[in-house]
């Protein structure tokens, strides 16, 4: 199901909505979850929040019931609104937490959207974003995309993540386009509306992006309204690059992620033929640094204001972000990221800790030592394998753990392989060589 719509429908949307959490009782420093696809009641219930001063809690329903359950906890929920088609997993949170949860510490006036993305201990962790933070986002993606009043965007990626909400959506309406929702993406789909609705542009992921080039359908499709496509997320590959340059259609490209806005690096459209794998130049109003050993530190007004219930500082003492990744800068100016100095899996567009699965199978009986690694993979760029040692004259029940993720972990982060090995290659402190371990299941 698609839905057309411009920042005036939002509006009055908006209305409705704004009385709806009023009638429940929703105050200024609230927090109200929702779990749904996406829809214009996504940005109607965002804007609504605005308006009340109430905190708006994106939640994602690919999470399992436990993971929604720590996040409505931690985020200190009062709401837990939901579309039909998500109804049963809100009874299932609602079933192991209870609601109105107390109000969270540390609201500040001007705090809008808590969004959550997995933290490097294995626990995700809640990115405060401001009404302000939000509008610097919108107007550097603005102007990083030439976005205006004829602008078309075709959105099919998930809005309880800050790409498919920030990147394209709220900048394209709040330039005066019009957006066209998919509930959920699907390459055919996707193909006829582009023939059809004949959109400007559209922000793809590189899985995506992999869906539609290998639809039957792609070598005819008409793809001539496109002015651009952009993407992000993670490394793109060449291939799928090349295969929309092959069709006249420049691959543009945003670097960030859920705490920097997200649009913090950017290829703009007419950069993007001729610098095929760059990630691009500081977007409006960011200050990019590279560190000594080429980690991308950022500072800029679209930044969270930090993180939500942590004790870690969010910045360093001159207020830069580090972000983990890391650059190069070349001759032109522009940024290519090169490897990323935390484990991150990323897959399809899909952050997975490490750390988060380890943790969970270092409480199991039959598991001595464990380590997870993202491996190539054709269709989601990386995907998470579990290389298990087994305690002494125990042995490994696969079954058992297949079970175990069905019940803690979303699918998506569920090992693809389970490796049984005698040790784990080790530095001489006793850390796990992961590029060692890699090379050996690669080999």
């Amino acid at each position: 199901m698609t839905l057309e719509f411009d920042r005036r429908d939002v509006e009055r949307a908006a209305d409705g909505e704004a009385g709806a959490l009023l009638a429940l009782g929703v105050q200024a420093g609230d927090s109200v979850g929702w779990l749904a696809h996406n829809s214009l009641r996504t940005l109607a219930l965002l804007e609504a929040c605005r308006r009340i001063g109430a905190r708006y809690v994106p939640m994602n329903w690919r999470l399992a019931p436990a993971e929604l359950a720590y996040i409505a906890t931690h985020a200190g929920l009062q709401h837990l609104l939901h579309d039909t088609a998500n109804a049963a997993l809100a009874e299932q949170v609602r079933q192991r937490v209870t609601l109105p949860q107390p109000r969270a510490p540390g609201h500040v006036p001007g705090d809008l959207m808590l969004v959550y993305t997995s933290g490097t201990t294995g626990q995700p962790k809640g990115a405060i974003h401001t009404s302000a933070g939000m509008q610097a986002n919108i107007d550097a993606a603005i102007e990083a995309q030439g976005f205006d009043a004829p602008t078309r965007v075709l959105a099919v990626l998930p809005m309880f993540h800050v790409g498919g909400l920030c990147i394209q959506v709220l900048p394209a309406l709040a330039a005066g386009g019009r957006v066209k929702l998919q509930a959920r993406f699907e390459p055919a789909a996707w193909l006829r509306d582009v023939a059809e609705w004949r959109p400007t542009t559209s922000l793809l992921v590189p899985a995506v992006m992999k869906a539609i080039v290998e639809h039957p359908a792609w070598p005819d499709a008409d793809l001539s309204s496109l002015r651009f496509v952009n993407s992000g997320s993670q490394v793109v590959p060449a291939s799928l690059i090349q295969a929309f340059h092959a069709r006249g259609v420049p691959v543009a490209q945003v670097y960030g992620g859920t705490e920097t806005g997200p649009v913090s690096i950017v290829l703009r459209p007419q950069d993007a033929m001729s610098q095929v794998g760059h990630c691009g130049r500081p977007a409006l109003g960011v200050q990019v640094r590279l560190a000594a050993d080429g980690e991308v530190l950022l500072r800029a007004p679209n930044l969270m204001r930090g993180y939500h219930r942590s004790d870690v500082p969010s910045f360093d003492a001159e207020g830069w972000f580090h972000t983990g990744d890391l650059a190069v800068q070349h001759a032109d100016g522009s940024y290519q990221i090169v490897g990323r100095s935390k484990e991150l899996i990323i897959s399809g567009g899909e952050n997975i800790h490490p750390a988060e699965i380890e943790n969970l199978l270092m409480q199991h009986d039959e598991i001595a030592e464990c380590c997870v690694l993202g491996l190539p993979d054709a269709r989601w760029g990386e995907v998470p394998v579990l290389v298990v040692v087994p305690r002494a004259g125990r042995q490994i029940d696969e079954a058992a753990l297949r079970e175990l993720f069905d019940r803690s972990l979303a699918r998506f982060k569920h090992p693809r392989r389970i490796v049984v090995a005698e040790t784990l290659p080790k530095t001489a402190l006793g850390k796990v060589q992961r590029s060692a371990l890699a090379s050996l299941l690669s080999g």
